[in-house]
């Protein structure tokens, strides 16, 4: 990918290839890291908590994380100005779901891996951001993405997902409860997002570019980890000992679909906006 390719097509200030060689690389080793757990979850994962919460999530990881990181890569390899933004998204995915895989589990070689994993798309994800001119995306999106009811969603939901993990880790601290390493993992990596989510919302409510530049990403990987859940909900029971719970997946569905409308309408317009 030339750096006069994707000039032409994207609205960037500089070559995007760095990035590109870094998500691939990430890609590469999600792939190995899920097929690895696949194949030796006995020897990976050492209590039926973990296996529970780790093999389901490799084969999710296999399927949603590692294919929407690609396809997103692919489409700003076309010049989509879609891919561009749903990029980075893609990234926050990895990074959230690398982190309670790091924090979740006994220190291990693997969690050299996982925090590998997680620099490298940090750093991708920077790398990406500051490379992209976010006055550009804010002439090509203003008033065609719904960016305050996307800005909105994102300050709202931010908050209630960061209260909540707050509460989780406090609320141990204060009753000397144990919590599980995976909750814990879990827990610090919902802080994590939702910490961006708040920051990202507010910069689209008050419209600055940086907001229309990440906002498409933010919903995105928002979305991503609802579905990665519903189908974790699904396939737990058929593969560990975890109990069937619908009542969990139609929370969860519900909460997906209700945050999937803004994902749709800046998704929407974002592709419009590409058009003309």
């Amino acid at each position: 990918m030339s750096n006069t390719a994707v000039k032409s097509n994207l609205p960037v200030d500089q070559d995007i290839k760095p990035a590109w060689i870094l998500s691939l690389i990430c890609s590469v080793l999600m792939g190995v890291l899920s097929l690895v757990g696949l194949l030796f979850a006995d020897s990976i994962y050492k209590s039926e908590v973990q296996i529970q919460s780790y093999y389901t999530n490799d084969i999710v990881n296999f399927i949603v994380g590692l294919p929407i990181l690609l396809v997103s890569m692919w489409l700003t390899n076309r010049g989509k100005l879609a891919g561009l933004l749903l990029w980075p998204g893609a990234l926050l995915y990895v990074i959230y779901n690398y982190t309670a895989y790091a924090l979740g589990r006994p220190y291990d070689i693997f969690t050299l891996t996982y925090l590998g994993i997680i620099l490298i798309s940090a750093f991708s994800f920077y790398d990406l951001i500051r490379r992209i001119d976010t006055n550009s995306v804010k002439e090509q999106l203003s008033g065609a993405v719904a960016e305050k009811l996307a800005g909105w969603f994102l300050l709202i939901f931010g908050l209630l997902f960061l209260l909540r993990a707050a509460n989780i880790l406090v609320g141990a601290r204060v009753n000397q409860a144990v919590l599980p390493p995976t909750e814990i993992g879990v827990s610090i990596a919902d802080i994590i997002i939702s910490i961006l989510g708040i920051f990202g919302g507010i910069l689209l409510i008050r419209s600055k570019p940086l907001g229309y530049t990440t906002g498409l990403g933010l919903l995105f990987a928002a979305s991503m980890l609802f579905v990665g859940l519903i189908i974790v909900l699904v396939i737990q029971p058929a593969l560990t000992a975890a109990p069937f719970s619908p009542f969990d997946i139609i929370v969860v569905a519900v909460m997906g679909l209700f945050f999937s409308i803004p994902f749709i309408l800046f998704l929407r317009g974002t592709i419009r906006a590409d058009r003309h």
